[in-house]
């Protein structure tokens, strides 16, 4: 069975200490103690899955066989209306492959100028040494801002205005940010999924 009580070690199976940190606080209300693929000197697998839901299983299986530890991972990514929903699975790969997130953010600027539509998807694998897995999906739409705005968050997030808000993800504070991200959304699926396994069992 997929528990996870407070106090539990949770492996983030990721080298992006921008979205480690985020889970890190996403998950602080449960009492699960957080590290990471990067300190745990972990290899990133290959990620061959054919959709974001695929991948993050990957990484979350492997983080959990290589430490027999409960492993959390997620793949998420920058979906355009004006690319036909690239970068998408990609979005890391897009930017390096334009040198940078910068260029990148510039290339998908310059794209939606006639369609600025955008969302981020975000797939969450909870994975045990056992091998059960499950996964949860969250969504945030939203628009291509005109030009990079703001300082906080990582990766595309200087760009995507949600939908409902006028500032960009990096002008908006961590606690906004965890009301309304695609991430957000899929840990709290997570949260209500662990919350109801440890509810104590209803006498008879």
């Amino acid at each position: 069975m997929l528990r996870l009580n407070p106090g539990s070690t949770l492996v983030i199976a990721t080298h992006n200490q921008g979205k480690r940190q985020e889970f890190a606080t996403l998950l602080a209300p449960a009492g699960i103690i957080c590290t990471d693929a990067a300190a745990l000197n972990l290899a990133e697998p290959e990620e061959t899955g054919v959709d974001f839901a695929a991948n993050a299983q990957i990484k979350a299986r492997s983080a959990a066989r290589a430490t027999g530890l409960a492993a959390l991972a997620d793949d998420s990514g920058l979906s355009v209306a004006a690319l036909g929903g690239a970068p998408g699975l990609r979005s890391a790969r897009f930017a390096q492959e334009c040198g940078g997130y910068t260029e990148a953010m510039a290339r998908v600027i310059g794209a939606s100028r006639g369609d600025n539509r955008a969302w981020f998807t975000c797939a969450l694998c909870l994975a045990l040494p056992t091998g059960e897995t499950a996964t949860y999906l969250g969504f945030c739409h939203g628009i291509i801002a005109e030009q990079p705005r703001g300082t906080s968050g990582f990766g595309y997030d200087p760009i995507f205005v949600p939908s409902g808000q006028t500032a960009s993800f990096a002008e908006l504070s961590a606690d906004q940010k965890h009301q309304i991200s695609h991430r957000a959304r899929a840990i709290r699926q997570l949260l209500a999924m662990l919350s109801a396994l440890n509810q104590p069992a209803a006498p008879y």
